[in-house]
């Protein structure tokens, strides 16, 4: 084969060398270089969509991209949350899970599609809430003490909505009919909207959910708001007793929400996302939202998250094995 002449060796030399130099730039494009999506594994108007899409509007303007929240709800926070435990660890996908996908369904689920351990790099554990107690306001149920003597007294009449299966909404009920003696069907629904609705519809007689999908059904007259399942009551809706003064010891509960992202994410993005969410939560506009929304900042590092997630396992594996609730 007859080499190339001079000239041509020089014209594939430089384009080769413009194409070196093309990689090379697109290797070092700092991140990000587009757009990068909060994947949450439950429905819209959810308490994690909620937070999420708050979040995005002010990341997509301190990371110079834009931030699309996309909702992946089913199985109870597994589907969206195993999506992204298995998406392209190049820090373009984050979730932000809950209490159930991240810890309780590893003890409630036989086998799940992902190890929320090893699958997923921790970023920031950020906010909490407290999940509402409620009834139809007609239902003549005005305490947890009522509901509970309503529950004795009618075995098996009682169905209960939660956001899905392992959420805390499904498991801190489950504490409450161990520590209570008392018997409900529990029916799972894709989120903290639709699990209120099925309350207001009569599908089901009480739910323990979020505060934000609960309370403004509350202020509206349609719902009965019995307890917080939190130590404390809570500063945005003072008025409604915890479980331990409303004669339920022993059930407290705090729904969490944690962003996280696939394993082996660099760790310098995972760095700059955990600066990014540190400096939105100490806005006071941000916290003064979530707050509005019943959410409560907290933040952190990604080392007391997982420290944190270890801790959680810890305290419901118990509960949940001594509830009898299971998932094949």
């Amino acid at each position: 084969m007859t080499s190339p002449s001079r000239p041509v060796r020089r014209l594939l030399l430089g384009l080769a060398a413009v194409a070196a130099c093309t990689v090379a730039h697109a290797q070092a494009q700092p991140w990000p270089s587009r757009p990068v999506r909060i994947v949450v594994p439950y429905g819209p108007g959810s308490s994690p969509d909620v937070l999420a899409r708050l979040l995005g509007e002010r990341l997509g303007a301190r990371l110079g991209q834009p931030v699309v929240v996309e909702n992946r709800p089913g199985a109870g926070g597994n589907v969206g949350t195993g999506y992204v435990a298995r998406a392209a660890a190049d820090g373009y996908t984050f979730v932000i899970s809950t209490n159930g996908p991240l810890v309780n369904n590893t003890v409630l689920y036989r086998a799940l599609p992902y190890d929320p351990y090893k699958d997923l790099a921790p970023v920031m554990l950020v906010g909490g809430q407290a999940n509402v107690c409620a009834v139809r306001s007609d239902a003549g149920i005005d305490t947890m003490k009522d509901l509970v003597a309503a529950m004795r007294r009618t075995p098996g009449g009682f169905n209960f909505s939660s956001i899905g299966v392992g959420s805390l909404s499904h498991l801190g009920v489950e504490l409450l009919k161990v520590r209570t003696g008392t018997y409900a069907v529990h029916i799972p629904y894709p989120s903290s909207p639709a699990a209120v609705m099925a309350v207001l519809q009569g599908d089901v007689q009480f739910t323990c959910v979020p505060a934000v999908a609960v309370m403004p059904q509350v202020r509206a007259g349609r719902l009965k708001a019995l307890a917080v399942s939190t130590a404390a009551r809570s500063p945005q809706m003072p008025e409604v007793p915890t479980m331990k003064e409303s004669g339920v010891p022993d059930v407290e509960a705090v729904a969490w929400m944690a962003m996280l992202a696939p394993a082996q994410t660099p760790a310098d993005i995972v760095a700059r996302m955990n600066r990014e969410l540190t400096a939105l939560l100490q806005m006071p506009e941000v916290r003064a939202r979530l707050q509005s929304a019943y959410m409560d900042p907290i933040g952190g590092s990604p080392e007391q998250l997982a420290k944190f997630m270890q801790d959680e396992l810890r305290t419901w594996t118990p509960i949940i094995r001594r509830s009898g609730a299971k998932v094949d």
